[in-house]
């Protein structure tokens, strides 16, 4: 007989085993890859398809945006529909789309196809908060940081990925690939997951509706979205240019030299489970600031050194751990926060808080790819260093406003 979860009904300490918990790491990893797999390769796809230079971090928007919009009308179903029939209808998008992606020539072919990519994504947002469901108070913290090690995994290991399989074949075969992922995937799940049911008896337009609601009398919810707009902004402008410079004329790196580079990015997954931990402690607070300043140095430290030294590689690579560190680690801490406000809205909830830091990360990614081509590096870099110092100082007025309280 099937399980079937209620979202009200409170989780037993035994309800979330390893198994299922590393199922929904991995199956984060895999989905949420999808948007990632492009950004080392903006050169490649945006030569082949006919994309000029200052075009080309549309690429990596195109797939945010569609990502976003997904989270506002999407992942707002899993308070309102099934969640297990939810996720699998959702992965068949990302399958045809990625199908999509895999045989476009054209530019305008393949960028709509980036857009259903980043909509059939966001499963993933829909996994995060039923791992929140499954497991019990005093570990929330826990289990969603380690669920979401699978996320940041799946985020690092893209870029690597992607960058190998283009050097050794093509971008195409990339896209391939996580075609016949996904199907194997959406077979594992649809036999794997129990069934959850809401409780929410709403119509679609209701539960939109209260998604506004939700928004203004939630400030929590609205003061960690900003803080992550500011951090997934900064990330994205991150890496989207970084590619493109590494390719430049400074470092000359080929697509292999790329993909070991994004492997840097891999040590920052550590952020997660310990995150998780600490927000379970209740330091959140210093943590979110700790996070935001390792954002901050991670864009100082890049003018140390001449461009295409080794040295500036070497604190290229000590940038992007510290970076990756720095928005993973806000990201659980938003996640710690969000989730103890209450079962019967936490994918309305997650849903509004992914998409206004998401389309801060489109933003992040275009307006990257027009510094670089304005300014080059020194332009990108001082851009991703106001980011964090206006997180900073966002944070310090709640700071001092529970001060004076």
């Amino acid at each position: 007989m099937t399980t079937i979860i209620a979202s009200g009904t409170a989780p037993a300490e035994t309800t979330i085993s390893s198994w299922m918990t590393f199922l929904l790491a991995a199956a984060c990893g895999l989905i949420v890859a999808n948007i990632y797999y492009a950004q080392p390769l903006i050169g490649p796809i945006g030569a082949e398809l006919g994309l000029p230079p200052h075009a080309a971090g549309l690429i990596v928007t195109m797939a945010q945006i569609g990502y976003g919009v997904g989270l506002l009308f999407i992942v707002p179903l899993g308070d309102l529909v099934e969640n297990r029939k939810l996720v699998l209808g959702i992965l068949v998008v990302a399958t045809l789309a990625l199908l999509g992606a895999a045989i476009s020539t054209q530019p305008a072919a393949f960028l709509a196809a980036m857009l259903f990519v980043g909509l059939g994504s966001v499963a993933v947002q829909t996994l995060i908060p039923y791992a929140a469901h499954l497991a019990p108070e005093a570990r929330r913290g826990r289990v969603v940081g380690n669920v979401s090690v699978g996320l940041l995994l799946g985020i690092m290991l893209s870029r690597p990925f992607s960058s190998f399989i283009t050097a050794l074949s093509s971008w195409h075969v990339v896209y391939f690939t996580s075609c016949i992922v996904m199907i194997v995937l959406t077979v594992v799940l649809r036999f794997a997951l129990p069934r959850r049911m809401p409780t929410a008896r709403l119509s679609y337009g209701a539960l939109l509706a209260s998604m506004v609601h939700i928004a203004r009398s939630t400030p929590v919810l609205r003061r960690r979205a900003l803080y992550q707009a500011f951090l997934f902004a900064a990330f994205s402008l991150f890496w989207t240019t970084t590619p493109l410079l590494l390719a430049g004329p400074d470092f000359g790196l080929t697509q292999r030299g790329i993909g070991l580079f994004a492997l840097a990015g891999v040590a920052g997954a550590i952020a997660a489970p310990l995150a998780g931990r600490v927000a379970d402690r209740g330091w959140s607070r210093p943590a979110t600031a700790f996070a935001m300043l390792c954002v901050a140095v991670a864009f100082l430290v890049t003018h140390i050194a001449p461009s295409g030294s080794t040295l500036s590689l070497a604190l290229l690579v000590a940038a992007a751990i510290v970076l990756d560190f720095g928005v993973q680690t806000n990201l659980v801490l938003g996640y710690r926060d969000l989730f103890a406000l209450g079962a019967a809205h936490r994918s309305r909830l997650n849903g509004l808080y992914m998409a206004t830091f998401f389309i801060a990360g489109a933003v992040g990614s275009g307006v990257g790819g027009w510094a670089y081509a304005q300014g080059g590096w020194p332009l990108v870099s001082w851009i991703g260093l106001v980011l964090p110092v206006a997180a900073l100082l966002c944070f310090a007025t709640e700071f001092m406003s529970r001060q004076r309280a």
